[in-house]
């Protein structure tokens, strides 16, 4: 068999497709951004850096990974646009040489309570057909393997067409098998109701019994309820019959004319389990998160065990072992199990369900199963979890870009990650990363430094070049990137402990721990080891005890500083007091607000398929203000001047002379005392970085009377200057008579610690186990830990 001879037609000289090897970025000018301009090499790992609010994420996120995601959109159909998220063009002269981003950021997976690590990475899928294809009984397709598919029976008659126009009229009956329990839908818990939280059987209806967040008799509910005619709109609900509380609580959808409307009633029960229940707890707004937890309790399904599998889902079995154990496994334990199946009928699928929970190990996951809901996931374990996704693509000349990916990772997982990130690069694809661990900056090919302040003090580039060139710069991150924390010459002594016996939530091991009280303690151990399970399910939730974690806060383009701090209130008043209004006056989402624009400052224009285009509003000009109400003055400043002011520029103003405010100083000195000095007052909450909204929650937590405080690695998204600035916080924490606990990776708040607690040896069922308590002294001197060795090379024992 003869084969052509294939000949090198490639030119010597470079081809006009090759030069373009450069992002060029031209005048971009997005949030705090001065005017940037920089180029960009392709193929090539460049990292971020630069203090927290210097302009990194406004750079790489806003500005490059924006525009991006806007050019593949325009590309799709006028139809098709309609239902995508519409983007405006990002503020920026000129953006050159943009390939396809891909951004994997540390947002939490959905919450959907429904969704898995298993649905949220295929692994589910693969298995499911794994189990259709062996599994003994055999049930069926891969459907009645999944908990999202319920089981449907119908029967009736069917029309059969036998030709030549005439058909025949038979009977017949369809069964679909899912793998939904029938029980809990599903979702693996069933809920009770506790019916004194919904209602006060004292009072009728009219008189408001019903305690539902948004059920007002004042509204469409009162209008629902009563033109029902189902109940007494003026009888207590104590003295309702039978039929009637069914009615009221339970009664399925039916249609009802109300005033001439047709309208859908539905008792409150069902109504709230759709409304409410199908959401995620976390992501509920507190009030009506509040209320959830106080009326609703969820138990394990007693029919599926929690599981949320079907009788027959769970009767199918490959070796001994049904789709439910195997996606309780630990994943590195399941890879071992699909190892040992050899199975050539179907070796391609169980070649890349076995390429897939490799990852998960590689990555530093193997400790989670497949069954876990995805919003339990940490900020970190979810940017992990997105990145598997990509390492087995065969995507190439692809822009991958990543926020902080080491977040969550011990020093001793740093390394596996900064492989990862290599890897991505060696494939032919650009990797921006914003970070601000010196481990990951080291392997950067290039770096950019923005700042050199935060908020209006960054927005420039300092210095773009290697690491070395970094490293020589007088940057502050140059000056700082090898900086070493070195253990404390004497440390506090216990004023007390926090006793914690026999914890066993997750993977802890019947733990019996102490923790010393009027110290600052930290918890160590790599990633899945139990610190969070140890911190959430044993000590948060005990009187005196405030949890300041890493989860978003909640708050619309409205919320600002000022709204979430409550300093909006001491200052409203005292504007209102100088000059003789009520206080509403001074709220932009209340009386106060500009007609033109409803408060917002800026005026949106909805074009249908293209993008909602913000403009600033012309009669307030992004003040949010009505005219008359910036007349009145406070110290000679109106209250927009006021919110434009920086939390140090108001500290002084609001803190001597005829601006003196007491409430409003207190609550910017935790600002300031928590790094945030530089943010300005009405800055909308949703521009803040992952970093600047845990020290401001942190801020408001202060104002509390707990006597201690659990800090869940407040490093993430800190420069390596600002953690001088952390350690001094904690430690006037410390000295203030409170008790610190701080679950973290970074080596400088360890070695600071006057007591470490150190989980481990490894994760997941590796770990669960005290393996050190002491003083940093020790755990440096012993090094019989994986902590301790990292700390004892950081502070170069």
């Amino acid at each position: 068999m003869s084969r052509a001879t294939r000949t090198d037609t490639r030119s010597p000289e470079r081809q006009v497709a090759d030069s373009h090897d450069l992002i060029r970025v031209q005048g971009a000018r997005e949030n705090n951004l001065k005017d940037v301009s920089i180029e960009i090499p392709k193929r090539r790992l460049t990292v971020f850096t630069g203090v927290s609010g210097s302009g990194k994420s406004s750079l790489v996120f806003g500005t490059i990974a924006a525009e991006s995601q806007r050019m593949i959109n325009e590309t799709y159909s006028a139809f098709v646009q309609g239902f995508m998220p519409s983007l405006s063009r990002p503020e920026v002269d000129v953006l050159d040489g943009l390939t396809t981003a891909i951004i994997v950021d540390q947002e939490r997976m959905g919450a959907n309570p429904r969704s898995t690590v298993g649905t949220a990475t295929d692994a589910n899928a693969m298995l499911r057909i794994l189990f259709s294809r062996l599994g003994q009984p055999h049930i069926g397709s891969p459907n009645a393997y999944s908990f999202n598919v319920p089981s449907v029976k119908a029967s009736g008659a069917i029309t059969v067409e036998r030709g030549a126009g005439k058909t025949k009229t038979e009977k017949a009956t369809f069964h679909r098998l899912g793998g939904m329990c029938p029980r809990c839908e599903g979702m693996g818990s069933v809920n009770d109701f506790d019916l004194s939280a919904l209602y006060d059987e004292t009072k009728s209806l009219s008189e408001g019994a019903l305690k539902v967040p948004g059920y007002s008799m004042d509204g469409w509910y009162g209008r629902i309820f009563s033109g029902s005619g189902y109940f007494d709109m003026d009888k207590p609900i104590g003295k309702y019959g039978k039929k009637e509380l069914h009615d009221l609580l339970y009664r399925e959808p039916t249609k009802i004319k109300v005033e001439g409307i047709n309208l859908t009633y539905e008792g409150i029960i069902p109504k709230i389990q759709k409304s409410m229940l199908a959401k995620d707890v976390e992501s509920m707004q507190p009030h009506i998160r509040a209320f959830v937890e106080r009326a609703v309790t969820f138990t394990t399904c007693p029919e599926c065990d929690g599981t949320r599998l079907s009788k027959e889902a769970r009767s199918s079995k490959i070796n001994g072992k049904s789709i439910a154990d195997v996606c309780a496994m630990q994943i590195s334990d399941l890879a071992d199990w699909i190892r040992k199946l050899d199975e050539p009928s179907v070796a391609p699928l169980l070649g890349r369900l076995q390429h897939l929970l490799d990852s998960f190990t590689e990555i530093g996951l193997g400790y989670l199963s497949l069954d876990r809901p995805a919003g339990t996931l940490s900020g970190g374990e979810a940017q992990r979890t997105k990145m598997i996704r990509h390492l087995g693509s065969s995507l190439t000349d692809v822009t991958y870009v990543f926020d902080e990916p080491t977040i969550g990772l011990h020093p001793h997982d740093i390394q596996r990650m900064n492989e990862l990130l290599l890897r991505l690069r060696d494939k032919g694809n650009t990797v921006l990363v914003v970070e601000h661990k010196p481990e990951t900056i080291a392997i950067a090919d290039h770096v950019v430094d923005l700042g050199p302040g935060a908020g209006t003090g960054g927005g420039t580039i300092c210095f773009e070049g290697t690491v070395e060139g970094l490293r020589a710069s007088d940057t502050i991150t140059g000056r700082h990137l090898d900086d070493r924390a070195s253990l404390k010459k004497s440390v506090r002594k216990p004023a007390g402990a926090l006793e914690v016996r026999g914890a066993s939530t997750h993977n802890l091991r019947d733990v019996d721990v102490d923790i010393p009280l009027g110290v600052l303690c930290v918890l160590t151990g790599v990633a899945g080891s139990g610190k969070s399970s140890l911190i959430h399910g044993s000590v948060a939730g005990r009187d005196g005890v405030v949890v300041v974690d890493q989860g978003a806060i909640r708050g619309s383009r409205r919320s600002n500083p000022a709204t979430y701090t409550g300093l909006l209130d001491p200052i409203r008043k005292a504007f209102a007091k100088a000059n003789g209004v009520k206080p509403a006056l001074f709220s932009a989402n209340s009386e106060g607000a500009c007609p033109a624009c409803n408060g917002a400052g800026v005026i949106y224009t909805d074009l249908g398929v293209m993008a909602t285009v913000e403009s600033v509003c012309e009669e307030c000009e992004g003040k949010r203000f009505q005219a008359a109400v910036l007349e009145y003055t406070l110290g000679g400043r109106n209250i927009a001047e006021v919110l434009a002011m920086s939390v140090t520029e108001a500290e002084e103003f609001f803190g001597t002379g005829e601006a003196r405010t007491p409430a409003a100083h207190a609550i910017l000195d935790r600002l300031a005392d928590v790094g945030l000095g530089y943010l300005s007052l009405g800055q909308p909450l949703t521009t803040l970085s992952g970093g600047e909204r845990q020290r401001l929650k942190l801020a408001t937590h202060m104002a509390e009377k707990g006597g201690v405080y659990i800090l869940d690695e407040p490093t993430t998204g800190l420069h390596l200057a600002d953690v001088e600035q952390l350690l001094g916080l904690l430690d006037r924490l410390v000295d203030g008579g409170k008790s610190v606990i701080v679950i973290e990776h970074h080596q400088a708040v360890m070695a600071h610690a006057d007591w470490i607690i150190d989980l481990g040896p490894g994760a997941g069922h590796d770990g669960g186990r005290i393996v050190f308590e002491g003083t940093p002294a020790d755990l440096v001197a012993a090094r019989s830990t994986l902590t301790g060795e990292h700390l004892a090379a950081y502070v170069g024992a």
